[in-house]
């Protein structure tokens, strides 16, 4: 297994830490390593970006979601699959839950033991950058920062910038990125707009590797990689076999997007075989499924299209309706009510599992939170706790009331919808941090297909 990594941080958002990490990715790449990647807290997006450029999947190491163990777990399966593992982090460098560091990007360092190269935005600052610098070194011993990178900034003001840096801060500058508008990546609500909906993502990609080529210092990058030391990793259990009725169909496409890599790995490793659709242009589930998982994403940006596959739609509520064990996510909980308002206000049919609609109503309820159900379903017994992540601008006039959901800061609220074969809220799950969970979903899926296969009787949904 490879040691070699390297975490992108930052003193705060806004400096290009997705767009740094990237243009890494994409230079080692073209230089004929093996690279993966890893975005630290709960983002969906960014990990988006990644795949882009290295077509394999990234995935997230969260400290609120997820224990120490099973931080160091996720990310050792990256150094075995790379010669060199990047990680990017979240927010600023010690910016986590609340006002504290807990589960900060930091905190992902300190716990792996991953050098930081601090990306520095110098703008509007000369001889303070350094001494802002200093302050984030002297913050927390030890502070695991190695290194700094300027972005955006032009050649003359890095020739000026790095010595005066590294003369009061006793750190090497490793480069700059300059000013490129043209391959600037653009926002909307919840994030980034993801790679596959930009055109010419790849021209973007490489324009971004051939410019880190040129200015950033690789040759100090990958040696500061290397320097870390081995990684203790617990030992994962064996995967367990395939079991033969447990076909989970996926909903994946432009409009149902985030699902956490870990979440579907642990569902294979648990047995499942995990079947993709699109809600957008299929006409049916696949065929033979016993499971259904709705992940989050932009179901309100295609709520017309979504609407207007009424094959699909009708086959969503009677695989539900009929008992067949579901995870709704978020976006996945939007398309099971019975309508969705899209951006302009106009609202239309969704699955109509669930009664009630949705429409924008702003960033709600947003964070890290834990959840307890009140009632069993076939994930989580009733009494049981599990820390989720919400983040959502749709709202609905029907929250459920089947869990309550804590804030670390102690506000509450009532939410979802918890059956014997049906498991609906805004929240995000997180399967690292509960692994039994994706047991749970596997064996209520490989019971469901066994009992189609033998003609029972199947326990129908109730709302």
């Amino acid at each position: 297994m490879s040691k070699s990594r390297l975490l992108f941080s930052a003193m705060s958002s806004g400096v290009g830490k997705t767009t740094v990490t990237c243009a890494v990715l994409r230079a080692l790449r073209q230089q004929g390593l093996s690279v993966a990647a890893c975005k630290c807290g709960p983002d969906f997006i960014d990990p988006m970006f990644h795949r882009a450029v290295l077509q394999i999947p990234s995935v997230n190491l969260d400290l609120y979601l997820s224990s120490k163990n099973a931080v160091r777990q996720v990310l050792g399966a990256q150094l075995r699959q790379a010669d060199l593992t990047v990680l990017e982090g979240v927010m600023g460098l010690y910016d986590g839950v609340g006002m504290s560091d807990e589960a900060s990007t930091w905190a992902v360092a300190d716990v792996t033991q991953t050098p930081v190269v601090l990306i520095v935005k110098p703008t509007g600052a000369a001889l303070s950058l350094a001494a802002q610098v200093r302050g984030i070194c002297q913050f927390r011993k030890p502070s695991h920062v190695r290194a700094l990178l300027l972005n955006p900034c032009s050649q003359a003001l890095y020739a000026r910038l790095a010595p005066m840096l590294t003369a009061e801060t006793g750190l090497p500058v490793a480069g700059y990125l300059p000013p490129m508008p043209e391959n600037t990546f653009q926002s909307r609500h919840l994030g980034l707009v993801p790679p596959q909906e930009r055109a010419g993502m790849c021209e973007t990609l490489d324009d971004l590797g051939r410019q880190c080529a040129q200015t950033v210092d690789l040759a100090l990058l990958l040696c500061l990689a290397d320097s870390a030391p081995p990684l203790d990793v617990p030992e994962l259990p064996n995967p367990a076999r395939m079991m033969a009725g447990a076909r989970i169909a996926v909903a994946r496409d432009e409009a149902f997007c985030f699902y956490y890599a870990e979440n579907l790995s642990l569902l294979e490793r648990s047995g499942a075989q995990l079947c993709p659709f699109s809600p957008l242009r299929d006409a049916a589930l696949p065929s033979g499924c016993s499971g259904l998982y709705l992940g989050g994403g932009w179901p309100e940006l295609f709520a017309a299209p979504l609407s207007q596959n009424i094959a699909m739609r009708t086959a969503v509520q009677r695989a539900v309706q009929g008992g067949m064990p579901t995870l709704a996510e978020c976006g996945g909980y939007l398309y099971l009510l019975a309508s969705l308002q899209d951006e302009a206000g106009s609202s239309f049919p969704m699955a109509g599992v669930l009664p009630g609609g949705s429409a924008r109503k702003g960033l709600r309820r947003f964070g890290y939170a834990e959840l307890v159900p009140q009632k069993d379903s076939f994930l989580l017994a009733r009494g049981d706790s599990l820390r989720v992540h919400c983040f959502h601008y749709w709202d609905s006039d029907m929250r459920g009331s089947d869990c309550i959901v804590t804030k670390p800061d102690g506000r509450m609220w009532a939410c979802g919808f918890a059956r014997d074969t049906l498991f609906a809220s805004f929240a995000h799950l997180y399967f690292p941090g509960k692994p039994e969970l994706a047991r749970a979903f596997v064996e209520a899926a490989d019971a469901y297909g066994k009992q189609c296969k033998a003609g029972g009787a199947k326990k129908e949904l109730t709302i």
